[in-house]
């Protein structure tokens, strides 16, 4: 689990296929503390260490990853930089909301605009997405745990301030972007409640 509180930003140093990719990702952890087969999420995206170095790590992605989330068929491209967190660990602080990781699907950024200091964006989500998104509520992007200030239809808007940028990677995000969308899950179940209560 994770809190969508960015610990760090990473770099990919190197993508290789074999039966599944395998991601090199630099950063800035300290990797004596970081045990082969622990989770970092990615991007949003909950991964293994299979293995590391002083300043490294390595992760294999599947086909399933790769078909739910912005990675893609080719992978990230080398130098890109990635939003990072370590899993949450018991008596850590919840900052943001809880986070499983597991990405539901792409949404694209249409919109962004100065309002103030802060950068407004809005994002449009795949309508089966779409409908769990809500007004003041939690959504996991890129990793990073954020807040919904207004939705219409399958569009959604958000405001980042300017610490976010300065200590994620959303400083180099453009129009057009797709971006790892993780739903809120206390959204899902209450929807999903809410199917069961009428079909009831």
């Amino acid at each position: 689990m994770f809190t969508g509180i960015v610990t760090d930003i990473g770099i990919v140093l190197s993508i290789e296929m074999r039966g599944d990719m395998r991601a090199r990702i630099g950063c800035g952890y300290d990797m004596g503390t970081v045990d082969t087969g622990a989770s970092i999420a990615c991007d949003g995206i909950c991964l293994t260490v299979v293995a590391k170095g002083a300043n490294w790590f390595d992760v294999d992605i599947s086909a399933e990853t790769l078909s739910k989330t912005n990675i893609g068929p080719g992978g990230w491209p080398q130098g890109r930089r990635l939003n990072l967190e370590r899993a949450l660990r018991v008596g850590d602080e919840l900052g943001g909301h809880i986070v499983s990781g597991h990405v539901d699907g792409i949404a694209t950024v249409v919109e962004m605009r100065d309002e103030g200091d802060s950068l407004r964006m809005t994002f449009e989500a795949p309508p089966h997405l779409a409908r769990f998104v809500a007004p003041k509520g939690s959504v996991a992007l890129n990793g990073t745990s954020l807040t919904v200030n207004e939705v219409a239809g399958n569009r959604f808007g958000i405001n980042l301030i300017p610490h976010t940028r300065q200590v994620t990677t959303w400083g180099g995000t453009a129009t057009g972007d797709a971006v790892n969308l993780e739903i809120d899950t206390l959204a899902r179940y209450v929807a999903r409640l809410a199917e069961a209560s009428a079909g009831a």
